[in-house]
């Protein structure tokens, strides 16, 4: 999946409250609200972010540049001389998509849609546009969207005051194979002249989620942001990491900070102190209809340092199993490292335990083979294993 946002609008009515940094750089809990909508990427199968810059455009580009290494996908900059409007940005960001098919998201909006159900919409019937759609209650900001029993949006209608309506929550799947960029001047509008347009050709499927959604573009909503917890709280875990793995038969996970709770500075030493994370034994049932294989790889340096016994270990993951097999999940091995010492080959980030899987599992294809984990240590494995890898932040 390749993805763009489009980060290069001047943010003049945002100007009076945040003036020295474009409008995706506004801080947002100690955080660019840019960060947010990459953790939302994080969660899918995306290995190109197109970054459509323009006004302050070196403020992302350094932000990304210093932190290029925490994320999976490749950035690349579709950067505009000139303000380009939705329309020409959009199409220039697309000029550097490597396949017929390209997410978008604005940079002033954070819409918690799933992007796989966006694509699935796009190519269920003869669409060239799919748009996530918001209900909302008692607005006059959006304009709205009317869809037919379908899926096809029919039309799309101006902003007035409104009790209840679909609007654009501003993340589209566009299919770049069609023309719908055809005989568009530089300058345009993507709403007006390429949804309209295609929306009359019977073109745009529209996608209805209930998820968050925030507009940060004016003061008052800006504020509402800083102050969202479901904002502040949009992590990258085991549940969102899973919607988003097509294309990989194999599943390796790191155990604490991925399936329990870390415990910072120390182990867990016994069942006790065992404490699931939110939503992972559904995750992991779902996961067991999906992924041939299921696999735990996990440090656990607390045996070696003589802080528990490896008796003790086995009997926490004993208990772990038990309960993962009765939300109807399964774990097909648990590979554990309980050297002291760094150098050991089988503690990540070595190979040791990898090598053992495939030795045990000849089925297991590395091609096929994916890693979740919180940590470098996770990340370094995954690429010494020559697999892929999504972080978790724990």
């Amino acid at each position: 999946m390749e993805a763009a946002i489009l980060a290069g609008g001047l943010g003049t009515r945002l100007r009076s409250v945040v003036s020295d940094v474009p409008k995706c750089m506004a801080p947002v809990g100690g955080r660019p609200f840019l960060y947010y909508l990459l953790e939302q990427l994080r969660g899918y199968a995306v290995t190109r972010v197109i970054l459509s810059v323009g006004y302050k455009r070196e403020v992302i580009k350094d932000w990304i540049s210093a932190h290029v290494s925490d994320y999976p996908f490749e950035f690349v900059f579709a950067e505009e001389e000139q303000p380009l409007g939705t329309g020409g940005g959009i199409r220039m960001a697309a000029s550097f998509a490597s396949s017929s098919e390209l997410i978008v998201l604005n940079g002033d909006t954070f819409f918690d849609a799933d992007l796989n159900a966006l694509r699935h919409a796009l190519h269920s019937g003869a669409a060239s546009v799919a748009v996530a759609l918001k209900p909302m209650t008692d607005f006059d900001r959006y304009g709205t969207a009317e869809l037919s029993e379908d899926g096809t949006v029919t039309a799309f209608h101006e902003k007035r005051p409104k009790k209840k309506g679909l609007v654009n929550g501003g993340i589209y799947a566009l299919d770049l194979s069609s023309d719908i960029f055809s005989g568009m001047p530089e300058k345009f509008s993507f709403e007006t002249e390429v949804l309209d347009a295609q929306c009359r050709r019977g073109k745009v499927a529209g996608l209805v989620q209930d998820g968050y959604f925030i507009d940060i573009g004016i003061p008052e909503d800006y504020s509402r942001a800083d102050a969202a917890p479901c904002l502040l709280s949009c992590r990258y875990d085991l549940s969102r990491a899973l919607r988003s793995l097509d294309g990989f038969d194999t599943l390796l996970l790191d155990r604490d900070g991925v399936i329990n709770r870390l415990i910072p500075g120390d182990y867990v030493k016994d069942y006790s102190e065992f404490e699931w994370l939110p939503g992972v034994r559904e995750a992991l049932k779902s996961a067991s209809s999906v992924f041939r294989r299921i696999f735990i790889v996990t440090n656990q340096r607390g045996v070696g340092r003589g802080v528990m016994s490896r008796e003790a270990l086995d009997a926490v993951h004993r208990s772990m199993l038990s309960e993962i097999l009765a939300c109807g999940g399964r774990i097909d091995g648990i590979y554990c490292c309980t050297a002291a010492s760094d150098d050991d080959p089988r503690r990540k980030p070595h190979r040791g335990m990898f090598d053992e899987i495939l030795a045990e599992h000849p089925e297991v294809n590395p091609a096929g083979c994916i890693m979740l984990g919180d940590s470098e240590s996770d990340s370094a494995f995954a690429r010494n294993c020559g697999i892929a890898f999504r972080f978790i932040e724990n």
